[in-house]
């Protein structure tokens, strides 16, 4: 294993998405600035969406679902190199392209971040890091979207499907 999460080294930008330095994780989450993170959207090929149940001891949205694997960009690190990092520590998947779909804005009371998001087909088995994942399963988007209603989704990951899909 590599540091603790909380002294990663991680991107910090400012509104514009332009580098502005390098802290360590739980500085960036104290101090409430500005990074980049990687969303990789796993999709199957029925097109269903593999939505996870983040564990209860994550840094911010802990216990929620989240339809994205991904996470923090390193300072020095491309989003690319981020999605691809993130897509093998979380799912034990590599070696799947990762088509780019856009870049976008987030920002509430306890995140700000500047994400680019990314799809992939993969259709598992997935081994899941025990730290972030509590469990996962496949979905279709429509009941991701019914599902959230009812319980907590992360609203980063919520607002980047309905980008996607309410067109």
């Amino acid at each position: 294993m590599g540091n603790l999460p909380a002294n990663e080294i991680v991107q910090i930008v400012d509104r514009q998405n332009q580098v502005t330095g390098a802290l360590p994780r739980h500085c960036m989450r104290s101090q409430g600035l500005i990074h980049r993170a990687s969303y990789i959207l796993v999709f199957n090929r029925q097109e269903e969406l593999f939505v996870q149940k983040r564990t209860t001891i994550k840094d911010i949205y802990p216990g929620y679902w989240d339809v994205a694997a991904g996470g923090v960009v390193l300072a020095g690190e491309s989003y690319e190199q981020s999605a691809s990092r993130e897509l093998t520590e979380e799912l034990g998947v590599s070696g799947v392209p990762l088509l780019p779909l856009f870049d976008r804005y987030f920002e509430d009371a306890d995140n700000r971040v500047w994400g680019r998001i990314f799809r992939c087909t993969h259709d598992g088995p997935f081994i899941l890091q025990p730290e972030e994942i509590a469990g996962g399963m496949f979905m279709t988007v429509p009941k991701v979207f019914q599902r959230s209603l009812q319980e907590p989704f992360t609203p980063d990951g919520i607002l980047i499907l309905h980008q996607l899909f309410d067109q």
